[in-house]
C-alpha cells in the first residue's frame, strides 16, 4: 500500500485560482481550532503578556498551521483527487499548481517561525518549527501512507498549539502545558477514527491505510472505545491540578460521560461494516448512512467536546483575571 502510486488530475486550462483557493490551502477550519487551543494555552499560563505580543503570537500559530496545511495539500494532491471529501481542494482540483502550493506553504512557515522568534522567544519559535515539520514531513510524507497508526503518532502536531501558546507567554513549557497537549493528543484518534468508519471506502480508494481499512471496522470500534476510556479521565485532570475550576470540572465530567456514551454506541454498532457508509455529498463530513450514524454522531460531538473544554478553561481564566 505504501508503494501505490496515484495519479493526480492534470490542471484544467480553464481553472483559475481565486483568493478563496489560497484561503482553502490554509485549512481554515483546522486553523480555527489550532488558534483557539493555542490562545487558551497562552492565557492558562497566567503570565502577563503585552496584548500586541499576544496577538502576534496567535497570528504566528495560525499562519504556521496554515503553512502546514498548504504543504499537506500540495503533497497529497494525488490521494485528495480520488476522495469525495477532498477532491474539491485547490491543488487536487487543479486550480493551484502543486509547486505554487509548496512555495506558498514554505514562505508562510518561514514567516511565522521568524516572526514568532522575534516577537516572543526561541522556545515558542522552536516548537512552532517542530509542529510544521512534523505535520508536513513526518505525518504527511511518512506516516499517512504507511501505517494505520498515522493518526495516533501524527496527532502530536495538532496537540502542540497550547504548549506553543504557553511557551510564547512564559518561555517555558511546564507539565500543565503538556497536560493540555495530552488532552488533544488522546482526543485525535477517536475523533478521526469515527470519521474513517463511515468514510472507509474513501480512504480505501485513495490507498490510505486508515485503521478500518487495514484492521477492519470491529478493531476500529474497539480502539475508539479504549481511547475514549483513557481520554475521559485525562479531560478531567486539568481540574485536579488547578488549571480548571468548578465550571471546568463539571464540563469535563459531563462532557466526558457523553463522549463515553457515544463511544459505547459506536462499539455496539455495526458502523463501518457495510460498504460506503458515507451518503456521498462532496465535502460533507456529516452525511452518513443510517448504519454509520453512531460514528457520525461521535465525530460531530468530539469537536464540540474539545472546543467546549478549552472554552471553559479560557472563560474561567478571563473571568478570574477580570475579577
Amino acid at each position: 500500500m505504501a508503494d501505490a502510486v496515484l495519479t493526480s488530475p492534470a490542471p484544467s486550462a480553464q481553472a483559475v485560482a481565486t483568493w478563496r483557493d489560497y484561503l482553502a490551502l490554509l485549512k481554515p477550519r483546522v486553523m480555527s481550532l489550532v488558534v483557539f487551543t493555542g490562545l487558551t494555552g497562552m492565557v492558562c499560563s497566567g503570565a502577563p503578556i503585552h496584548p500586541l505580543t499576544a496577538g502576534v503570537a496567535v497570528l504566528c500559530i495560525a499562519v504556521g498551521a496554515g503553512a502546514a496545511g498548504a504543504l499537506n495539500m500540495a503533497f497529497d494532491a494525488d490521494i485528495d483527487a480520488v476522495m469525495k471529501r477532498t477532491r474539491g481542494r485547490p491543488v487536487a482540483a487543479g486550480r493551484v499548481p502543486a509547486p505554487e502550493a509548496y512555495g506558498f506553504g514554505a514562505a508562510l512557515g518561514l514567516f511565522a517561525v521568524l516572526l514568532m522568534g522575534l516577537a516572543t522567544n526561541a522556545l515558542a519559535s522552536s516548537l512552532l518549527v517542530f509542529t510544521i515539520v512534523f505535520y508536513a514531513l513526518v505525518y504527511t510524507v511518512w506516516l499517512k501512507r504507511r501505517t494505520p497508526q498515522n493518526i495516533v503518532i501524527g496527532g502530536a502536531a495538532g496537540a502542540l498549539p497550547p504548549v506553543i501558546g504557553w511557551a510564547a507567554a512564559t518561555g517555558t513549557a511546564p507539565a500543565e502545558a503538556w497536560l493540555l497537549f495530552a488532552l488533544i493528543f488522546l482526543w485525535t484518534p477517536p475523533h478521526f477514527w469515527a470519521l474513517s468508519l463511515y468514510a472507509s471506502d474513501d480512504y480505501a480508494r485513495a490507498k490510505v491505510p486508515m485503521l478500518p481499512v487495514m484492521k477492519g471496522p470491529a478493531v476500529t470500534r474497539r480502539a475508539i472505545l479504549l481511547y475514549s476510556l483513557i481520554l475521559a479521565p485525562v479531560g478531567v485532570a486539568p481540574a485536579l491540578v488547578g488549571l480548571g475550576g468548578w465550571a471546568y470540572a463539571a464540563a469535563s465530567v459531563g462532557g466526558g460521560a457523553v463522549f463515553l456514551l457515544l463511544a459505547w454506541r459506536v462499539f455496539r454498532s455495526r458502523a463501518g461494516d457495510a460498504p460506503d457508509g458515507w451518503a456521498g455529498r462532496d465535502g460533507d463530513l456529516y452525511d452518513a448512512k443510517a448504519q454509520a450514524k453512531p460514528a457520525r454522531d461521535l465525530f460531530a460531538y468530539s469537536i464540540l467536546y474539545l472546543f467546549g473544554l478549552f472554552a471553559v478553561l479560557l472563560a474561567e481564566r478571563l473571568i478570574g483575571a477580570a475579577v
